[in-house]
């Protein structure tokens, strides 16, 4: 099992250059494509009632613009690739995220960035409604990170289908990973036993031990990124809104947290 085909979401952040360089490294250690993916509707998307030539013209500018932000978005995504050869670019006046979901077909992987600024940023997709909606792995970068060797790699664990997933989905990282340590943290739902997910990455000739942290009063989240901390690990595999995500936007949970504030790379799966 690899990866054939990487896609990374390209948008005109500073941020973005650095994720396609981790996506485009990535690419070279699999052997895989590197696909960017860029949308954005006009501003101005739909005419007033009536054929008027002012609303025309609107119309024309608006995609003008956006046309214009898109082509800026691919010389940024072909500089940061750097000449590789088995790159790709896709674009249209779409919105991001549903066009990323289509586009998703062609990639056993797709890298995006963390949100970090409140509010529509152009291009943007908000990686929590992708890892809901994408039925792929998605490798969540922080901001800054222009590079991954996932040598050392953390997983969290409890006995859900969404983590059982994302270990399922990680393992050519898995595979690669001269350490892989799988860290179950007791919270108030009390953690899951992780020896048959680590007989299991056994199995597939992975070296895997198993961690067990208690949370101290502290989220589960905290408990579960101080821990991969700890092992020095770089990637951080877990699966997303195991609980459901309306109940985390109400109450908090791992899913959300780490979307916030993962100081590593995470590649999650629903």
């Amino acid at each position: 099992m690899t990866y054939a085909s990487m896609m990374v979401a390209m948008d005109l952040t500073p941020q973005a250059p650095d994720r396609v360089r981790l996506a485009g490294h990535l690419a070279d250690d699999f052997r895989a494509r590197l696909i960017g993916v860029a949308a954005e509707t006009p501003a101005y998307a739909v005419p007033p009632v009536g054929p008027t030539p002012a609303s025309a013209y609107a119309l024309a500018a608006s995609n003008e613009i956006v046309l214009n932000d898109l082509r800026q978005a691919h010389a940024a995504f072909e500089e940061a690739a750097g000449g590789r050869s088995r790159v790709e670019w896709r674009s249209n006046l779409d919105f991001p995220l549903p066009f990323l979901v289509a586009q998703s077909a062609a990639a056993d992987l797709v890298v995006v960035g963390r949100k970090t600024e409140p509010g529509p940023m152009l291009f943007s997709v908000n990686p929590g409604d992708l890892v809901m909606h994408l039925g792929r792995p998605v490798l969540v970068v922080p901001p800054g990170v222009d590079h991954l060797d996932a040598k050392r790699v953390a997983v969290g664990w409890k006995n859900t289908r969404e983590a059982r997933r994302a270990v399922q989905d990680a393992l050519p990282f898995l595979k690669r990973a001269s350490q892989v340590v799988v860290i179950s943290v007791d919270d108030r739902d009390s953690a899951a036993d992780p020896q048959d997910i680590v007989g299991f990455l056994q199995a597939h000739d992975v070296y895997a031990t198993a961690v067990r942290r208690d949370t101290d009063g502290a989220a589960a989240s905290e408990a579960l990124i101080d821990a991969a901390s700890e092992q020095a690990a770089d990637l951080l595999v877990t699966g997303a809104y195991g609980h459901g995500r309306f109940r985390e936007w109400a109450f908090g949970g791992v899913t959300r947290d780490l979307l916030a504030y993962a100081p590593i790379c995470c590649l999650m799966s629903h």
